[in-house]
């Protein structure tokens, strides 16, 4: 029997017993939770640019195969343009598909990996062209500068991952603008790059749906309670009269507020939260289907089953086993 034990909000599950696994199994089993990418492995050889050399964004290019391709997040903020192959791109717990031209900005601590399919033995020099920055710095400077607060929506969206359509070509230009440019020229162009992609209205979110954006503090705190409950009870079976009750609402006034909040229906969230849970453990551990099932509140494995294959358009088997691909490991 495996141990549980829980982190934050999620439940992880420890195999107890690793008799008869072979050498691959365990390093698959290994390699499961993403890895942090520290600033100090970004070397120029892998295709960083070099230390010294940039300011607040740095510049990637890179091919495939890459020690950087890997199931991996870091603190920064990421926008990927692949140029080259086709494949599997694994955001959160999003699995699709990407061709050149794919464009996606991820936020800090997403995890996230791109596996080419169609490449030879010889490989492709370059596959991937990347801009990274950090988070605190635009927050800390679009409080004194009003117009940089029109990017604040676009960074919370990326949080889960934001894939673009209709951006490849001013995307391709704009980031190779940027490289060639230094100091306040870089960063002048990115803002405008920037202020482009928060305006983009032909999008999708990746991994899952964030909040909206509140005009008072009162409203945030409490959409962000209400959410902060259902997330660490998500296992649980509860009603929406009950959440409603507790702050003081009607059904009907909850129901409209938390839509507005959270751009899903209450049924439709929770749903998407356990699902979004049960593909973590689906990922990162070895439990039964029938038992991630359970472990994320659902109370039957057809229910289970049926809103698994509505969200996320595959079966929990399939997803298991294509999930396996994020690191570059099949079975």
């Amino acid at each position: 029997m495996g141990l549980k034990i829980r982190k934050g909000d999620t439940v992880m599950v420890i195999a107890g017993d690793d008799k008869g696994k072979t050498g691959r199994d365990m390093n698959l089993k290994r390699s499961r939770t993403p890895e942090l990418e520290h600033d100090f492995v970004r070397d120029a050889t892998l295709g960083y640019e070099p230390e010294g050399s940039y300011g607040y964004v740095r510049c990637l290019e890179h091919g495939f195969p890459n020690p950087l391709v890997r199931w991996h997040y870091h603190e920064e903020y990421e926008l990927h343009l692949i140029v080259q192959t086709h494949g599997k791109v694994f955001v959160g717990d999003y699995i699709g598909h990407f061709e050149p031209g794919h464009l996606v900005l991820t936020g800090p601590r997403l995890p996230h990996n791109w596996i080419s399919s169609d490449v030879g033995p010889e490989g492709v020099a370059q596959r991937d062209v990347v801009l990274q920055f950090s988070d605190e710095p635009l927050r800390r400077a679009a409080e004194l500068v009003p117009e940089l607060r029109d990017v604040l929506p676009l960074l919370e969206r990326a949080r889960l991952g934001i894939e673009f359509f209709g951006m490849t070509d001013r995307a391709r230009l704009n980031l190779d603008r940027i490289k060639h440019l230094h100091g306040l020229k870089r960063f002048t162009e990115f803002l405008n790059f920037l202020g482009e992609l928060a305006e983009c209205t032909d999008y999708r979110l990746l991994s899952s749906t964030p909040l909206q954006s509140f005009e008072d503090d009162k409203s945030l705190a409490q959409i962000s309670a209400i959410v902060d409950h259902i997330t660490e009870h998500a296992s649980e079976t509860f009603s929406m009269a009950e959440l409603s009750q507790r702050v003081g609402m009607s059904e009907s006034q909850f129901s409209r507020y938390f839509r507005r909040a959270t751009g899903n229906t209450f049924t439709d969230f929770v749903n998407r939260l356990r699902i979004s849970r049960a593909c973590q453990l689906l990922m990162e551990t070895d439990r039964y289907i029938s038992n991630v099932c359970y472990d994320c509140g659902f109370n039957n494995v057809a229910n289970f089953n049926r809103r698994f294959l509505e969200i996320k358009g595959m079966t929990p088997k399939e997803f298991r086993r294509q999930g396996e691909a994020r690191f570059g490991v099949t079975r």
